[in-house]
C-alpha cells in the first residue's frame, strides 16, 4: 500500500490487489449471430488501482469523493466452459478473450481516466453551523388513540433533517390524548434555506415496535430569525402531499420555535483555523453558551477479548457516541459534539467512556470498557479551551486526546 499526502484536502492510496475465486459466473455471448451460455470459472484478477477520496470534509465519512484508476493495465486470468466442455482449449481464443478484457477495463479506467463515485455533496459537507434553533414542544390536541383498550401513552421526537445526530424526545405522558409537556430542546443549525425540523408523535409501549401517532415538518425558511413563532400542527401518516391517508384526523401538535442566526462576525470565516473560538449565538442568556467536545484520537488501547473503540460522552444526562474503529489500539476519530447550555458548566464533570464492541455472536464479552475519564469542565469555563491527552483510568497505558471549547456571546 502506497499512501500520498499532497497539499490538496485528498487522500490518495496506491494499494496492490490480488483476488481469485471461482465464482460461477453465467454470461450470454452472441457473435456472427449466434448466441452461447458461457461459465466463467476460476477467476483471477490482479491490480493496482490509485483510490482517491477527495474532497477531505468535516462530516463523516469525511470524504465527498471516491476516485478509482488503474496505474497499469489489470492482469485477469480464467477460464470458460462451454457446453459443459473447455472452451479455452480452442487455440487463439483464450489469449484473444484475455487481451479483448483487458483492453476495455483499461479504456475506461487506465490513468488519467477514472470512476468517480459520489458519497456526499460536498457543498453541504463543509457547512458549519451558523445558528441555534430553540424549540418548545407545548402540548397535542385530540390525539387518536392507538391502543385498543384505555388511552394512548405519547411522546415526540424531534430532528433536524441533514443532522446526523440522535433524535431528541421529549417525556412520556401516560394515558393523555392531550399532553402538555412545555419541553424545550436546541438544535445547532447548519443550512436554514434547506434545512427542516421533523416532529414525530408515537405511543409508548411496553413491549415491542412504539406506534407511529403522526409527524409533520416545519422548513427553517418559514422562520423569521430571532422572532417566537407558535405553531399548531396538523399530524399527518406521511410527508407526501398527495397520500390520501393524510385526510384523516389525527390530532394536533402545538410547537414554538425560534431561529437565533449567528451575527456576521459570528461566523468563522475559515473553516480551517481549528484554533479560533466561535462565538455562541446572539440571544444566548446570559452566562449561557455552547461547549464543544472534539473526540480527536486514542492510543494504547488494549481489550482483553476485542479492541474495537468507540467513544461515549455523557454529560447532564445526554448521551454522545463516536463511530466504532475496528480493531484498532490507536484509533483516530476527530468527531466533534456539542451541548447548547443555559449557564456555564463551571461544577460540572464530562464522563468520557472508552468501549469496544464485538459484533461476533456467541462471545461472552461483546462489551468491554478500555478505560474512562472524568473531566473537570472549570478549565475550559476560564480558559475558553483546552486540548490535551488524558491517561485513561482501568487502563495500564490508553491515553486520549480530547479538546474542549466553552463558546459564549460575548
Amino acid at each position: 500500500m502506497k499512501v500520498y499526502t499532497t497539499e490538496e484536502k485528498e487522500l490518495i492510496m496506491e494499494p496492490v490487489l490480488r483476488w481469485a475465486g471461482n465464482p460461477n459466473i453465467i454470461v450470454a455471448v452472441k457473435a456472427f449471430g449466434l448466441k452461447a451460455t458461457v461459465q466463467v470459472v476460476d477467476l483471477q484478477v490482479f491490480g493496482c488501482p490509485r483510490i482517491t477520496l477527495k474532497p477531505l470534509v468535516p462530516s463523516f465519512p469525511c470524504f465527498a469523493k471516491i476516485l478509482v484508476s488503474l496505474m497499469e493495465r489489470p492482469h485477469v486470468d480464467f477460464g470458460l466452459k462451454l457446453l459443459g466442455a473447455d472452451a479455452m482449449s480452442i487455440p487463439g481464443l483464450y489469449r484473444f478473450v484475455q487481451e479483448l478484457i483487458k483492453d476495455q477495463v483499461a479504456n475506461m479506467y487506465l490513468w488519467p481516466k477514472v470512476l468517480e463515485v459520489p458519497i456526499m455533496d460536498p457543498a453541504k459537507a463543509m457547512k458549519r453551523p451558523v445558528g441555534i434553533l430553540s424549540v418548545k414542544v407545548l402540548r397535542a390536541i385530540k390525539l387518536k388513540k392507538k391502543d385498543l383498550l384505555g388511552a394512548s401513552d405519547p411522546y415526540v421526537k424531534l430532528k433536524l433533517t441533514e443532522d446526523k445526530l440522535l433524535s431528541k424526545k421529549t417525556t412520556v405522558k401516560r394515558k393523555n390524548l392531550n399532553p402538555e409537556w412545555n419541553e424545550e430542546f436546541n438544535f445547532v443549525v447548519k443550512d436554514p434555506e434547506s434545512q427542516a425540523l421533523e416532529a414525530v408523535v408515537y405511543d409508548w409501549e411496553h413491549v415491542g415496535k412504539h406506534d407511529k401517532m403522526g409527524l409533520n415538518a416545519i422548513p427553517l425558511k418559514e422562520l423569521t430569525p430571532d422572532e417566537p413563532k407558535v405553531m399548531t400542527l396538523d399530524l399527518l401518516k406521511t410527508m407526501d402531499p398527495n397520500d390520501v391517508q393524510n385526510e384523516k384526523s389525527r390530532g394536533q401538535l402545538v410547537i414554538e420555535a425560534i431561529y437565533k442566526p449567528f451575527a456576521d462576525d459570528e461566523i468563522p470565516k475559515d473553516a480551517e483555523d481549528s484554533n479560533a473560538i466561535q462565538k455562541a449565538p446572539e440571544g444566548t442568556p446570559e452566562g449561557g453558551g455552547l461547549l464543544v467536545v472534539i473526540v480527536h484520537e486514542a492510543q494504547d488501547l488494549e481489550g482483553k477479548h476485542h479492541t474495537n473503540p468507540s467513544v461515549r460522552l455523557l454529560f447532564r444526562g445526554e448521551e454522545r457516541k463516536t463511530k466504532s474503529v475496528k480493531k484498532n489500539r490507536d484509533p483516530r476519530w476527530a468527531e466533534e459534539f456539542q451541548f447548547m447550555l443555559e449557564e456555564p458548566p463551571t461544577n460540572d464533570r464530562l464522563h468520557v467512556e472508552v468501549v469496544s464492541i464485538s459484533s461476533r455472536m456467541g462471545l461472552l464479552h461483546p462489551k468491554e470498557i478500555l478505560g474512562y475519564v472524568d473531566i473537570n469542565l472549570s478549565d475550559v469555563v476560564s480558559n475558553k479551551r483546552i486540548n490535551e491527552r488524558f491517561h485513561l483510568i482501568d487502563s495500564k497505558n490508553g491515553r486520549i486526546q480530547i479538546e474542549l471549547q466553552w463558546r459564549t456571546a460575548s
